[in-house]
């Protein structure tokens, strides 16, 4: 699977103070993540996430490491591969959807036709196209975050970053966030899903790093990251108490089917809490 995003040692400091004091935001962070992939970075606050979303935006510069976008170091050339819904996208309240979409495809050197047909697709894909000419400022919460994804994939990126895409929406809207990302996915796109709603990542990413103290505390795919050694899960069909007190090897002698035997598992959010204890 060629690299979408390939970051390599990536350190970033901030000064403070008069003194110019250092403060570590990433400390030779390394990690890959592959074209067509959906891939989770989460994290506690203050660890890294959004220095490390700037830098691949080109937004920032590292001290050290290299970040690369398709093969290529981030440019200009390389951000017009790039679409990004950040977290509390604001917009003027004024336009109707239709004219915001198309503004954003105007300033990624749309002509105003292409423009027009570009944002009618967008709005579609992200179910505004019955919203597309009120105005943004009668949107709800969801219409708001479904007009900044809009914006966000209007020219067609290859590669979509979404900063907490489901903050503020109720279950409704989060799975219609949800069923978008996976529909991107589906398209062939790559996204890389910044976010602190662990359900969220858990169901939609294939793999997923955590960051504490701008360090990488975890990475790999999704199932294995929440394995427990040791440790299986037995799905039993047709067994009573009787039975599911007794040990597997005796099921098939009991009547019972098993039906999957998988790695017991614990949840991506209990998973996030002890690798974030562990890196304090």
């Amino acid at each position: 699977m060629n690299a979408a995003i390939e970051i390599s040692n990536l350190k970033k400091y901030y000064k403070y103070g008069i003194r110019g004091i250092a403060v570590k935001a990433l400390d030779g962070i390394s990690m890959s993540i592959g074209e067509g992939e959906v891939f989770g970075l989460i994290g506690p606050n203050g660890a890294g996430k959004s220095t490390t979303i700037k830098i691949i935006l080109g937004l920032l510069r590292p001290n050290s490491g290299e970040c690369r976008i398709f093969g290529k170091p981030v440019s200009k050339d390389a951000k017009k591969h790039i679409g990004y819904l950040p977290e509390n996208p604001y917009f003027y309240k004024y336009l109707t959807g239709i004219e915001l979409v198309s503004f954003y495809a105007k300033l990624c050197g749309m002509k105003s036709e292409k423009a027009t047909a570009a944002a009618e697709k967008a709005l579609d894909t992200v179910g505004l196209s019955d919203a597309a000419n009120r105005q943004v400022g009668l949107y709800s919460k969801g219409m708001l975050q479904r007009a900044g994804l809009a914006q966000a994939i209007v020219h067609n990126p290859s590669l979509v970053i979404l900063d907490e895409p489901a903050s503020g929406l109720d279950p409704i809207g989060a799975a219609d966030m949800a069923a978008i990302v996976t529909r991107l996915k589906n398209d062939g796109k790559t996204v890389l899903l910044c976010s602190h709603m662990m359900s969220e990542v858990e169901k939609l990413c294939s793999r997923a790093a955590i960051l504490c103290s701008g360090k990488i505390a975890a990475i790999g795919k999704m199932d294995k990251l929440l394995e427990i050694d040791g440790r299986v899960r037995l799905d039993i069909d047709g067994a009573d108490a009787k039975t599911l007190a007794k040990i597997s090897e005796f099921a098939a002698s009991l009547g019972a089917n098993v039906v999957e035997k998988s790695a017991a598992k614990i949840s991506l959010e209990e998973f996030f809490k002890r690798t974030v204890e562990a890196g304090k």
